[in-house]
């Protein structure tokens, strides 16, 4: 079930959304928390590789794997940490993660001059990008958890019915 959520995250990215307002920091969090460990941060890179196949490479792709890795050890704290303030917690934290660490990269490629000003510059102008991101993200961090909880607790059910037959 959890490997269906984080296809269904890469299907989500590849439809026209608003810009950062993507399931990807979702799909990280989930997945490094649901997933076998050994799986934990890989499968979801693989799906973003994927989904970037189609959407195309760019400069600063070292930084956003890099942002998800991360994304995806903050998952697998909280594979054993689970509840909803920890949920939304790690949602922030994540946005907080990739909008740093991505416009850190956006900064170092050849758009910004490479000082203090250049610096201020391009986090200033990733604003609004960090708004959809933090948006999206809990969005998006709540459908996949609270979803795969539905799921779990409908098939706990449906276990029991069974069991009583």
């Amino acid at each position: 079930m959890a490997y269906l959520f984080i296809l269904l995250g890469v299907g989500l990215r590849l439809i026209p959304h608003i810009p950062n307002f993507a399931p990807i920091t979702a799909m990280a969090l989930f997945g490094a928390c649901y997933l076998d460990k050994k799986y934990a941060i890989v499968f979801p890179l693989i799906a973003m590789l994927i989904s970037d196949m189609f959407l195309g490479f760019h400069q600063v792709m070292f930084w956003v794997y890099g942002s998800f890795v991360l994304i995806g050890f903050l998952g697998m704290w909280l594979k054993n940490h689970k509840s909803s303030e920890n949920i939304v917690f790690g949602s922030l934290v994540g946005s907080v993660i990739f909008f740093l660490i991505t416009n850190f990269g956006v900064w170092l490629g050849p758009w910004y001059s490479h000082n203090l000003n250049g610096f201020i510059s391009c986090y200033t102008l990733a604003l609004p990008f960090f708004r959809n991101t933090i948006i999206g993200d809990l969005f998006y961090t709540g459908v996949f958890f609270s979803s795969f909880a539905l799921f779990s607790y409908l098939a706990s059910i449906k276990q029991l019915a069974i069991k009583k037959i």
